[in-house]
């Protein structure tokens, strides 16, 4: 069946309105997660909101980016669903402001189509993004695929040992702890930064296409622009000190995609 985009009208939002800040009304049984819901339309926010709650979130909304910010810090989410175009704050400050003290998860919403709006979000540590219109079905599907990460390690041999590190050169992969270290420094990676990485470094031997590495970093239902992988490769790159002429940890293979390299 066909997803349908939301729909607007009078019937729908009924009763819908909820205080900023306010969770969104809970089922009998939540699933303890917790999202904010960022959107200047209060109609699509709190529309959002009731289906999150419906599906077991607990839902906290707010509608300037100002307020996000505020709510993420009292609530500390495991999602944000956080939309581009903000007053006050605008999403991608938002978002960059919430990666300073946040690993959540971050969905943007975009009524833009142009593909740079699309990467400025994601540049600044957002790690998913819908376009407007969308049916609430797309964005929980999009949801529940990054909450089923981290995914368990499909590797074999040493690198499938998640007892000990995966050492590449100067770069050690601590996956069970989910910690990343490059010279004996800590590097502060976003969670699906971490995955990309993970995925990587699970299979080194292998060439990912682009469609391999959504398939095992976002999962097999993502659809959309596939070149959002790039855009994480690149601030991996970028976090790793990792000079994409001439990489030690992430390789380009022109034509088809990326592999490990060995650290050398």
């Amino acid at each position: 069946m066909p997803l349908h985009p939301l729909n607007f009208g009078p019937a729908t939002l009924v009763h819908m309105s909820q205080p900023v800040g306010k969770p969104a009304p809970n089922p009998a049984r939540t699933s303890g997660l917790r999202v904010v819901v960022v959107d200047d339309e209060r109609a699509l926010a709190d529309l959002v909101g009731s289906y999150l709650s419906r599906d077991g979130f607990e839902v906290s909304l707010a509608y300037d980016g100002q307020q996000g910010i505020d709510q993420a810090r009292k609530v500390d989410p495991d999602v944000m669903v956080l939309d581009l175009g903000l007053p006050v704050i605008d999403g991608v400050e938002v978002c960059r402001v919430v990666r300073t003290f946040s690993n959540c998860y971050i969905i943007m919403l975009t009524a833009r189509t142009e593909e740079i709006d699309k990467l400025i979000g994601l540049s600044v540590g957002a790690d998913d993004y819908v376009t407007k219109p969308f049916s609430p079905r797309e964005l929980l599907a999009r949801i529940h695929a990054m909450l089923r990460r981290p995914r368990a390690s499909t590797s074999s041999g040493q690198f499938g040992q998640e007892g000990g590190p995966r050492v590449f050169g100067a770069l050690s992969i601590d996956v069970a702890g989910r910690e990343v270290d490059l010279d004996g420094q800590t590097v502060a990676l976003t969670r699906t930064e971490f995955d990309v990485l993970e995925a990587l470094s699970a299979r080194p031997a292998l060439v990912f296409s682009r469609r391999q590495l959504i398939d095992a970093v976002w999962d097999h239902t993502w659809v959309g622009d596939e070149h959002l992988v790039d855009v994480h490769i690149a601030h991996l790159r970028r976090k790793l000190r990792d000079d994409p002429s001439s990489p030690h940890y992430v390789r380009t293979i022109r034509g088809i995609g990326y592999r490990m390299g060995d650290g050398g």
